[in-house]
């Protein structure tokens, strides 16, 4: 079951398309500030309404590039993330991948294998992931799984999700599978 599609008692809530679920809970950045460098630079690739890249710039790091398939800010420009080329991000100057990408799994495996060949990869997905066969392929490559728990992603609701959620570090550089973290925050 996806975080997105049913709160305990309710009837199930139609998908939104194109996995457009927006990171405005607060609650979805804090546990990053013990892995990040107020430092770094990052391109949000699936950007949204820009939520999730200002949370994230509020901590420091600086934002160079966020797009979307479909922009909800006008910082946000339009770009499908999976034509985006190493020399395309040569050119902004970002030094890491961070974002909410849909957790639709033939979308979610293909960027995550995009951008890590590209970028250290910051991504916020379901904490059960990495339990599944699925995920085999992708572990080695990934460095770090920070716990979130649950996030809110129906606005001018009360519920939470019903998935725990964590933070994924994936680089193609890095192959001796990743290291977990409960929750620090």
């Amino acid at each position: 079951m996806s975080k997105r599609t049913r709160t305990s008692g309710m009837k199930p809530r139609a998908r939104i398309p194109q996995d457009r679920y927006l990171t405005f809970d607060q609650r979805a950045t804090p546990p990053l500030r013990h892995f990040i460098s107020p430092a770094i630079v990052f391109w949000e690739p699936c950007a949204g309404a820009y939520d999730l890249a200002a949370q994230i710039e509020a901590m420091g790091p600086r934002c160079v590039v966020a797009s979307d398939i479909t922009p909800g800010d006008e910082r946000v420009f339009r770009v499908d993330a999976l034509t985006v080329t190493r020399e395309d991000l040569d050119s902004t100057g970002a030094t890491h991948i961070i974002s909410n990408t849909p957790w639709s799994r033939s979308i979610l495996h293909r960027m995550i294998t995009h951008f890590a060949s590209m970028r250290p990869t910051w991504l916020l997905f379901d904490a059960d992931w990495w339990m599944t066969k699925q995920a085999a392929p992708f572990l080695p490559m990934c460095q770090h799984i920070v716990a979130v728990g649950r996030l809110r992603w129906i606005p001018d609701t009360t519920q939470d999700g019903t998935t725990d959620c964590a933070w994924y570090l994936f680089d193609a550089r890095h192959s001796d599978g990743p290291r977990a973290h409960g929750r620090l925050t």
